[in-house]
């Protein structure tokens, strides 16, 4: 069981990352980007769906930020697909399967027995969050019932949020798409993992309440759209620990 450090607070709404690892960049996601990229688009601009509320958030999120949060998603998913494929084990390629309303894309993988559930973030983060309406006491992942046996959390450099933000193109609820997938396809895409935790481990979080709340301003920046559980990256696991727990012959 990894040993789990509250938030830094000043006051009720203020609170502070204390326990960071350093963006490590594992290698390029550039061979998948073509893909992920023709994913997102399409479940944010053409035949998909995406809920543009978070669970028990406020703010509905523009059509950009989905498509940011879809493409990080399932460049996380690629990153985690090659990283155990270095290790010698063959996990299913990620879901392109473009979803309808109601259907949900958990980024979830099956391997060697285990349920395991990638989470992303940009480079720059240092919390793995889970929104507190879609977890039970359990650690059921309550929109359809899912268990997970162990989480990953992966990072994405650059910022897919920033580059939307510094170009005129983006402006538009649907931008073209050979110009958007230009833009994205001239950046270098880079991947780490950020740490890892366990089933065991997030219902211990519920229980003693790691809670960032709704509206608390974290890291004097970012005020919270939703209440979530939370894990620092410097208290988590780290990838060849989790590999250890997965399989002990890998070496």
């Amino acid at each position: 069981m990894a040993k789990f450090q509250r938030l830094s607070r000043s006051g009720s709404q203020n609170f502070a990352v204390n326990s960071k690892r350093a963006f490590n960049p594992l290698f390029s996601l550039n061979d998948f980007l073509p893909q992920a990229f023709d994913f997102a688009y399409a479940m944010c601009f053409t035949d998909g769906h995406h809920r543009n509320i978070r669970s028990g958030g406020q703010i509905h999120r523009s059509q950009g930020e989905l498509f940011i949060n879809t493409l990080q998603g399932k460049l996380a998913e690629f990153g985690i697909y090659r990283k155990f494929s270095e290790h010698g084990i063959t996990l299913p390629p990620p879901d392109l399967n473009v979803m309808g309303k109601g259907i949900w894309d958990n980024g979830d993988f099956d391997c060697l027995g285990y349920k395991l559930s990638i989470k992303s973030a940009a480079h720059f983060s240092n919390l793995m969050l889970l929104e507190t309406k879609d977890w039970d006491e359990e650690a059921h992942y309550i929109p359809d019932g899912s268990s997970y046996d162990f989480f990953i959390l992966c990072r994405i450099k650059p910022d897919g949020k920033a580059l939307f933000g510094h170009h005129p193109l983006l402006a538009p609820n649907k931008p073209p798409y050979e110009a958007l997938k230009a833009l994205f396809l001239a950046e270098n895409w880079e991947f780490d993992i950020a740490g890892c935790i366990g089933k065991g481990e997030l219902k211990e979080l519920i229980k003693r309440e790691y809670i960032l709340p709704q509206k608390a301003l974290l890291n004097g920046k970012i005020i919270m759209d939703a209440r979530n559980y939370y894990a620092q990256s410097g208290d988590m696991h780290t990838f060849e620990q989790l590999l250890q727990r997965l399989n002990p012959a890998i070496p």
